[in-house]
């Protein structure tokens, strides 16, 4: 067990934890920093999960450096966020390693994604639309609106944040503080309810 300061402001001097006693101690860390963002609650809590973090990230197959850019973009978190820490919902270490999985997610799709061909067919200029296309085109584009707007507003803005804002599930669930799994459910139920709409519509 490693030991902590016992007191979220004063450095240097150190106690041994009991398991609920350090988590005790972390959440009162986490809740001074989003209350007076005091930087001596921050460096004891980037001393207990840095290494930690760091460690964990290897753990789940990232390179050294990823692990250090990983670690350094979910205390970056840390500090901005801690406010809307909530200590009856979740330990911080429960909350800060979610958040440092999915930000190794992220950053894993994002180095995945291949380098667009210029000539792919796909990213090509569409022919001139005819008419009778156009005005088809329209008649979807005002159904889907419609359908749109008879989604309940907590599938609607998940929607509009996944597809209109580009935005990951997972940067959706902390952008919104939900559970990931809420996240995907949402949405999963709105794309059905909208399925629904516009297979009734024609």
């Amino acid at each position: 067990m490693s030991s902590l300061p016992s007191n979220p402001d004063k450095r240097g001097s150190e106690s041994a934890l009991t398991g609920a006693e350090q988590r005790e101690f972390l959440a009162d860390c986490l809740e001074k920093v989003g209350r007076e963002q005091s930087q001596s609650a921050y460096d004891s809590l980037f001393a207990f999960f840095g290494p930690r973090l760091r460690a964990y990230i290897v753990r789940l197959g990232s390179s050294a450096s990823e692990a250090e850019e990983v670690t350094q973009d979910v205390m970056s978190t840390l500090w901005r966020k801690a406010d809307r820490f909530d200590r009856s919902k979740a330990s911080v270490s429960t909350w800060v390693f979610r958040v440092a999985r999915n930000r190794r997610i992220d950053l894993h799709r994002r180095r995945q994604k291949p380098d667009l061909d210029a000539e792919e067919p796909m990213l090509q200029p569409s022919d001139v639309p005819q008419p009778d296309e156009i005005v088809h085109r329209t008649q979807i584009d005002e159904r889907v609106r419609e359908a749109l707007e008879r989604l309940p507003e907590q599938q609607l803005v998940l929607l509009q944040a996944a597809f209109y804002r580009g935005l990951s599930h997972s940067e959706i669930a902390e952008a919104y503080d939900l559970p990931l799994g809420t996240v995907k459910s949402r949405i999963r139920l709105a794309f059905a309810k909208l399925k629904g709409e516009l297979e009734n519509d024609t």
